[in-house]
């Protein structure tokens, strides 16, 4: 029998993670829980949960901090975090996604609508974990085991460090990825480079993909994702 999944939530408003708890067990989960982001942090650490539900304010140290800490750890950095807030401003989103957070749900939220992002997320770690030989993304075909890239059925030429750069975009499946996270996990996080060395990459793939550069959009302020078709450009 293989183990539940753990989820560790965060939160100090106590009635709400007793609600979200009871719903994560009826979907099968294992629950850890607490209520202020100094004892998360730790809790983390020391349990390294399978994902986290974080409050981004929260007295002491907030959901922001807890969020920086864990992802500039190398043990806790690929633990998936779904961040709770209450402000839903764009900019709140903005933080959240520039900290690593792999989605975010504003307060109030019906149960049921975040229990689907949970397991969404919990999916796309587990294809992220066992990543297939091929993937498709819109027009675009990376057949990994050959290291090969077309786009409209036409061969890509790419360097090894633009095949990792568009299949991590690929694999992330439409999420927003910060430059940190794309330097980290495409150039490596013990390699010293340039805050936009990334950018520069991404600049020279755009060019090989000649009348489909318009997959690789820019978020302003966070990073890149990479698109399936125009229509998700203007959404």
């Amino acid at each position: 029998m293989s183990r539940k999944k753990k989820i560790l939530v965060v939160d100090d408003e106590r009635d709400l993670v007793e609600l979200i708890s009871m719903n994560l067990i009826r979907h099968g989960y294992d629950v850890a829980t607490c209520h202020d982001g100094k004892l998360g942090l730790e809790m983390a650490r020391k349990q390294l949960p399978d994902m986290i539900l974080l409050d981004l304010m929260m007295p002491g140290m907030s959901g922001q901090d807890v969020a920086a800490r864990l992802k500039g750890d190398p043990q806790t950095a690929t633990i998936p975090i779904i961040m709770l807030t209450a402000r839903g401003e764009e900019t709140d989103i903005i933080v959240g996604l520039s900290l690593g957070a792999d989605d975010y749900v504003t307060k109030p939220f019906n149960m049921r609508v975040l229990m689907a992002r949970v397991n969404a997320v919990m999916r796309r770690k587990s294809n992220a974990e066992a990543p297939p030989q091929h993937v498709n993304a819109g027009p675009m075909l990376i057949d990994q085991a050959r290291h090969e890239i077309t786009v409209g059925g036409k061969p890509v030429n790419v360097t090894p460090t633009e095949f990792k750069l568009l299949m991590t975009l690929a694999m992330a499946r439409g999420r927003v990825l910060s430059r940190d996270q794309l330097t980290a996990r495409v150039m490596g996080s013990e390699v010293y480079v340039t805050d936009r060395a990334i950018d520069v990459h991404v600049t020279a793939v755009r060019k090989k993909l000649g009348d489909y550069q318009w997959m690789l959009h820019t978020v302003r302020g966070v990073g890149y994702r990479l698109l399936e078709s125009h229509e998700e450009e203007s959404a």
